[in-house]
């Protein structure tokens, strides 16, 4: 065959082409997209993470910063660590998918191979009525870190001696199970030391929690006086909200409150909807072995906003599902088959300074979710003597600079 001038060019493109780095988007700079963006590096993929914010702010150990027992300064984290492996970060919104490419707020158009997505939660303020947005500038949640966190703060500082706080807890599902007792408990802590003739009321629309004895046996321990529990049996349920007459009402009556911390139910983020990869749970259902969408081939979602059966919405969960989907994004892209994988989660929660509690668990795929592995977890010894607390306490911190090691370098 004699070959034209014309044709050589595309037969010489041909090779190239074949051989073009597969381009994987991540959109979300938590703890799950970060994880996910540094994993992909590793397999010579071409990573973009798109975060809209500069700065990340962290959810765990932001109990501390309400509590005063560190800065907030030390829960914030930039992107320069991702860029100097390697990664292209973009700071913007994404606001939809046009065929293969992602499009920014900006109209800048980033193309893809495979999508990953970690949109973490949105606060449902339409879910209890009288409180809304503007209504947490004077009952915060603090259950987005930042500028809520150290709100919440400022008012128990303020708050005179003698005062009631009052939490309310929403019911399942939400962002990190055993995260509002920990923040009970670490209140309790303030006012033990801070403002003794104070209280601590905690309302909580269920009856069962994670890591429920140890927390209990803990504050029989430390907090006789100070903190009372309401569960849902009990009348805990807050069915609204008066944020003028700083008051939450009750099936059984009304509860004012000097400092009221509301944390209100909660949903897949906002980007969940834009990308039509949340069902009519909220939530973002998926194949636990790869963590692809079951609603959109193609995209992937982690973190918080997965539906991930039995493992809870947790840093990390988000982590370690960053890493196995990174892995399953590889192998799709290589045309291998996507290993089953084995996840891990374990809990830390501070109940008071040098007293620390756990649980951990494993999980593996099962009839289409992620579920327990018998006999592979469990929560720290009910009796444990003083010596162990304080050691989880400090695996807890030891964790902490792990985790955020790993994902923000």
């Amino acid at each position: 065959m004699k070959l034209t001038r014309r044709a050589l060019p595309m037969l010489l493109a041909a090779p190239a082409l074949a051989q073009a780095v597969p381009k994987v988007v991540v959109i979300g700079g938590g703890f799950g997209g970060t994880s996910c963006a540094r994993a992909l590096q590793g397999h010579g993929i071409a990573v973009t993470l798109v975060e809209a914010r500069e700065t990340y702010t962290s959810c765990p150990f932001s109990n501390a910063v309400i509590a005063g027992l560190r800065p907030i300064s030390t829960l914030r984290f930039g992107y320069e660590g991702l860029r100097r492996a390697g990664i292209t970060v973009v700071h913007g919104t994404a606001t939809g998918v046009a065929g293969r490419e992602v499009v920014l707020g900006d109209g800048t158009r980033l193309p893809f191979d495979r999508l990953v997505v970690s949109p973490g939660i949105t606060l449902r303020f339409d879910a209890l009525p009288g409180y809304s947005e503007a209504a947490s500038e004077t009952l915060p949640h603090a259950w987005q870190a930042g500028a809520q966190t150290e709100l919440l703060a400022r008012q128990l500082n303020a708050m005179e001696d003698g005062g009631t706080v009052i939490m309310t807890v929403p019911e399942n599902p939400y962002r990190c199970p055993p995260g509002p007792y920990e923040r009970a408990s670490l209140i309790a802590y303030f006012l033990k030391t801070r403002k003794p003739r104070s209280k601590l009321l905690v309302l909580d629309a269920k009856d069962a929690f994670s890591k429920q004895r140890l927390f209990e046996a803990a504050w029989a321990a430390l907090y006789p006086g100070i903190l009372e529990y309401v569960p849902l049996s009990g009348g805990g349920k807050v069915t609204g909200v008066d944020v003028g007459a700083r008051r939450v009402t009750t099936d059984f009556g009304d509860h004012d409150g000097a400092v009221i911390n509301v944390i209100p139910p909660q949903r897949a983020g906002d980007l969940a909807r834009v990308l039509a990869v949340a069902d009519r749970s909220l939530w973002c259902p998926i194949d636990p072995e790869s963590f692809e969408s079951r609603l959109v081939p193609g995209v992937h979602v982690i973190g918080d906003a997965a539906i991930a059966g039995a493992m809870p919405k947790s840093a990390f969960a988000a982590n370690a599902q960053g890493r196995v989907c990174a892995a399953a994004v590889a192998a799709l892209l290589r045309g291998t088959p996507v290993q089953t994988p084995r996840l891990l989660n374990t809990c830390y929660s501070l109940v008071a300074p040098g007293y620390g509690i756990s649980i951990a668990g494993v999980y593996r795929p099962a009839n289409g979710l992620l579920t327990d592995v018998p006999g592979a977890g469990g929560t720290s010894p009910l009796n444990a003597p003083p010596t162990t607390r304080e050691a989880e306490a400090h695996y807890a911190e030891d964790w902490f600079q792990t985790i955020t090691t790993d994902a923000f370098g």
